[in-house]
């Protein structure tokens, strides 16, 4: 029995009819790789069965205080099923990529049951008609609260689903496991009324710390965000969501961006993925006769030094970068956002998460869902909400080495991330395998044809190509509409198939 944090009690407070704090990992698999060519459901079943004492949160549910009066507890679930929790299904024919993407999307819109753990696992099988991957290839979605994130453990929720080799025993049986009794709602009074008797002793303990991060993040919050609206424009992504979400991606070979960094010298990784999501941006909003003619505005978070040595974690900063969506020209929109991301300014202006610890606790795969509930909460109090950014961009660390699910080679990953009012359209980037995975997630009813901006990706990383060098460019190698690497001979004039690709 465990007490959550103030902060991941916030997330599942802020939770709404129609805007909810879950992060969907979604993985794609060859089972080629897998010892007879097959991976049944069954053995996915056990294998997570037999990793769960890994994860002691996913066999434990919230239990809340009544009248709310403190914050809920972790207990463990006497009626734990794991088959409730993992799930078997399948695409109707003919199983292509938009289904994928639709069926993906609705998963993750729908809230969690907070009566149980709060995860939910999908093997989804029936995709038949994925270009670049072969028949059988299955996918499985594993969807979080952010409240059940451990940030500090993030990474063994990789590890309860992979190994590195594709050479595996047989899962063991899983451990005996015997669940505690849940307290009763005297119990949780009892303890509520004891934290409200000590909370002055527990403020004076920390009170030095607590006023610098109350300091440093007010000073950051206000000054940067709230009390700077004139800096972006409003677009369509920037009011009330709905329940509905949609979800779409673009894969791009790694080594290709890298040799995009030479258009605009001094030019990092993110500084060309930020020139290409710009770009898609403005060819999608040009598209429905709605780019302003000032630049958007993305909220990134950057990698900043210090801190981190109790727990190994990295630090990360929130930082506004205009994208360059004003300036027509790829070349000069990429040096632009260089000449930004490295200006001073905007490294005074970035707050540090760990700075930030006592109000929101941050993850790369869930600081977009913090940061717009800060907002959201904020609003409340100050009379006058503004957003946050036009959108933001979201780095999703990816394995550097492949990974195996009972034998079968995770072939490709993204993720889904959580939006909110007045950010309704989140970009996430995960590199694996070599190639580096742009997805987004949005609302329906703001991007209602999310093909359209995963074309208009395409057509801008496609832009940024066409401006290398010949001598910059690899012999013989192009990239084609899906992202796809192929060579320069196999294109050809006739027309496209119907069926879109898995990237």
């Amino acid at each position: 029995m465990r007490q959550l944090s103030e902060n991941d009690a916030a997330y599942l407070y802020s939770d709404s009819a129609h805007a909810n704090s879950n992060v969907t990992l979604l993985h794609i698999y060859d089972q080629s790789t897998a010892p007879g060519g097959v991976v049944r459901f069954k053995q996915i079943l056990a294998h997570v069965e037999s990793r769960l004492d890994r994860l002691p949160l996913f066999r434990r549910r919230v239990q809340r205080v009544p009248f709310d009066l403190d914050y809920p507890w972790w207990v463990e679930d006497e009626a734990f099923d794991i088959e409730y929790h993992v799930r078997h299904i399948a695409l109707p024919k003919p199983g292509d990529w938009r289904q994928f993407c639709i069926q993906a999307a609705r998963i993750h819109a729908r809230p969690l049951d907070q009566q149980r753990p709060l995860w939910e696992m999908y093997v989804i099988e029936g995709l038949d008609a994925f270009l670049d991957l072969p028949v059988g290839s299955f996918a499985v979605l594993l969807k979080i609260h952010h409240a059940a994130i451990d940030v500090s453990r993030r990474n063994e929720i990789t590890g309860l689903l992979h190994d590195l080799s594709a050479h595996t025993t047989p899962p063991a049986p899983a451990a005996p496991w015997f669940p505690e009794d849940a307290p009763g709602d005297m119990a949780l009074l009892w303890r509520a009324g004891f934290h409200a008797l000590t909370l002055p002793l527990r403020l004076t303990q920390s009170a030095a710390r607590r006023w610098t991060t109350l300091k440093a993040a007010t000073g950051a919050f206000l000054g940067e965000f709230v009390g700077k609206p004139q800096e972006f424009p409003a677009t369509r992504f920037n009011t009330v969501v709905s329940a509905h979400r949609v979800f779409e991606t673009r894969r791009f070979p790694l080594g290709a961006i890298k040799d995009l960094r030479k258009l605009a010298p001094g030019a990092t990784v993110n500084d060309v993925v930020l020139a290409v999501v710009a770009g898609g941006l403005r060819r999608y909003l040009e598209s429905q006769d709605e780019l302003p003619e000032e630049s958007l505005v993305a909220a990134a978070p950057i990698a900043v030094h210090g801190g981190g040595e109790a727990t190994g974690d990295a630090d990360f900063a929130w930082v506004r970068i205009a994208l360059g969506t004003d300036i027509a020209d790829p070349v000069q929109r990429l040096a632009a956002i260089r000449d930004l991301a490295a200006s001073s300014d905007v490294m005074r202006q970035a707050y540090s998460a760990r700075e930030l610890a006592e109000v929101v606790q941050f993850a790369p795969s869930a600081a977009i869902a913090a940061t717009s509930k800060l907002l959201r909460s904020a609003s409340a109090l100050l009379g006058n909400w503004t957003p946050l950014a036009n959108c933001a961009v979201v780095n999703v660390p990816g394995p550097p080495l492949p990974l195996y699910l009972q034998g079968a080679r995770l072939s490709y990953l993204s993720a889904i991330m959580p939006i909110a009012d007045g950010m309704g359209l989140v970009f996430s980037v995960t590199s694996y395998n070599a190639m580096l995975i742009v997805s987004f997630t949005g609302c329906y009813e703001q991007l209602p044809d999310p093909e359209r901006l995963a074309h208009a990706l395409r057509d801008s990383f496609q832009d940024y190509l066409a401006r290398l060098k010949p001598s910059r460019r690899k012999p013989r190698l192009t990239v084609v509409d899906d992202g796809r690497r192929k060579p320069a001979k196999a294109r050809s004039p006739r027309r496209k198939p119907a069926v879109r690709s898995a990237e």
